[in-house]
């Protein structure tokens, strides 16, 4: 049993939700669910974000030792992303997510079929 409590204002498991449940950093992390990626693969599979967003999402994950940075050696020089033995341990998490808010993107919306 983890001696944090999110319900009291000064946890710091709070400032790891913050980290975690952000929009762009649940979308990196499930997107590297399936193995590494180049910065242009992981960019031109997310659609919408910006080349900044995704820059610094990933350092932001990085930091945090969820992702880890390689760089290739390839002509041009190259760099991949995969997920650290701490970020599998939140691709669960983060996947059932994923999963929900897409079968439940138009309940939320108010789209229901109805």
């Amino acid at each position: 049993m983890s001696d944090y409590d999110v319900f009291l204002a000064d946890c710091p498991a709070r400032t790891t939700l913050d980290l975690v449940a952000d929009t762009w950093s649940v979308v990196v992390v499930f997107g590297l669910g399936r193995g590494p990626h180049r910065y242009s693969d992981l960019r031109d599979r997310i659609g919408g974000i910006s080349k900044k967003m995704l820059t610094q999402t990933l350092r932001k994950l990085e930091r945090s030792n969820l992702v880890e940075r390689r760089v290739l050696a390839t002509a041009p020089a190259g760099v991949e992303y995969r997920l650290t033995r701490l970020g599998q341990s939140l691709l669960g998490p983060v996947s059932v997510l994923a999963r929900w808010a897409e079968e439940h993107a138009d309940d939320i919306a108010g789209d229901d079929g109805s």
